[in-house]
């Protein structure tokens, strides 16, 4: 009796899947690119402005608040429960948090290690085999949160910077400003800020299983942000800037521009796509990847006080924590062959695994 014959779309099936995720790879790409580049027009214009941070963030969430919002209409549709509005519109205080403290680590540790610092977030792998007691991945998870953290400590020390660098630096070009080194309490403030972002896509992930309905939700969370923002940037405005600085206040630079558009908004969408496709989420070791030859551009082109060396080695050893830190998240989701189950069923349960960073 002959074995029936495999049928076309199932043989093509397999190797067209690379090829159809191209186009989401390079998409991918050019997002993170751009949300970068609109970091260093964001640090850049601070720093020669003089303007308040929590306020320019401030003025850049009011905007992308009302675009969510008319995208997505949180209103219209199955009205949404309590249970799912309340720790949403928590969630956007964990939001409002999260922006003031990069804002300040931003300002003060430049951005390549205020990006770097938002994949702290992998540290709630540590935390999840803690509390649900998966010991026998404990000490992998354990070697990866020191290694996170030598990397932070060596970033903190200079290392990726040509002045305090301890390897050779290539390059005789003069630079636009040197970096001095930081202290702990001074990378203390983004690397929270960084395990704050990841709580947040925690806790948005929890409440909403379908990808329509965390869009919605993401709305209010981000005008939810922009409430509990409101008074903080008030004074913040009123205390620390002038009368000449408030009313030479240029949204229209393109500082503000990127930051709205790239930053704040297209990102977003960028990441949803990376996670329902590509199955790439953001505390991974491939996205500290595309985020540092962004970096490496970025600083070239800025011409800032960097040591290719240095910064090379600083990635590796905190790619090599993160790839330890989500062992066990990482498992699971290799368990779950992505082209044999629906993209509704794997994103739940890539939702519903143990605090994923």
């Amino acid at each position: 009796m002959m074995s029936p014959r495999p049928s076309v779309a199932d043989s093509r099936a397999t190797p067209s899947t690379p090829i159809r995720h191209t186009p989401l790879q390079i998409i991918h790409v050019i997002g993170n690119f751009m949300r970068i580049w609109s970091v260093y027009s964001m640090y850049h214009y601070l720093s020669h402005q003089g303007d308040s941070v929590i306020a320019f963030i401030f003025s850049c969430l009011v905007p992308a608040s009302i675009i969510f919002l008319v995208l997505q209409k949180p209103w219209k549709g199955r009205p949404l429960p309590n249970s799912q509005v309340v720790p949403t519109v928590i969630n956007g205080g964990i939001m409002a948090l999260y922006y003031i403290l990069w804002g300040k680590g931003l300002s003060t540790c430049g951005p390549l290690i205020a990006i770097l610092a938002e994949y702290a977030g992998a540290v709630l792998g540590v935390l999840s085999a803690v509390l649900y007691g998966r010991r026998a991945n404990i000490w992998k998870k354990v070697g990866g949160l020191v290694a996170m953290l030598a990397a932070y400590y060596f970033l903190s020390e200079g290392w990726a910077t040509r002045t305090n660098s301890p390897f050779y630096s290539f390059g005789t070009e003069p630079l636009v400003q040197e970096k001095q080194i930081l202290g702990i309490k001074e990378i203390a403030v983004p690397i929270s800020a960084g395990i704050l972002s990841a709580l947040r896509r925690v806790i948005a992930r929890r409440v909403s299983l379908k990808n329509q309905l965390k869009r919605r939700l993401h709305a209010i969370t981000v005008a939810s942000a922009t409430c509990f923002l409101f008074p903080l940037a008030m004074w913040d405005t009123i205390l620390g800037s002038t009368t000449d600085s408030i009313t030479k206040f240029q949204f229209p630079s393109w500082a503000y521009l990127s930051t709205v558009l790239f930053g704040i908004i297209f990102i977003f969408y960028i990441d949803n796509v990376a996670e329902e496709r590509l199955h790439l989420v953001f505390s991974s070791p491939r996205h500290l990847m595309i985020s540092g030859g962004c970096i490496i551009i970025m600083e070239i082109l800025y011409k800032m006080d960097f040591s290719l060396l240095g910064f090379l080695i600083c990635s590796l050893i905190l790619g090599f924590g993160i790839f330890e830190a989500t062992s066990l998240e990482r498992s699971k989701r290799d368990h779950l062959d992505p082209q044999d189950i629906p993209d509704g069923t794997f994103q739940s349960q890539l939702q519903m695994s143990p605090l994923p960073s």
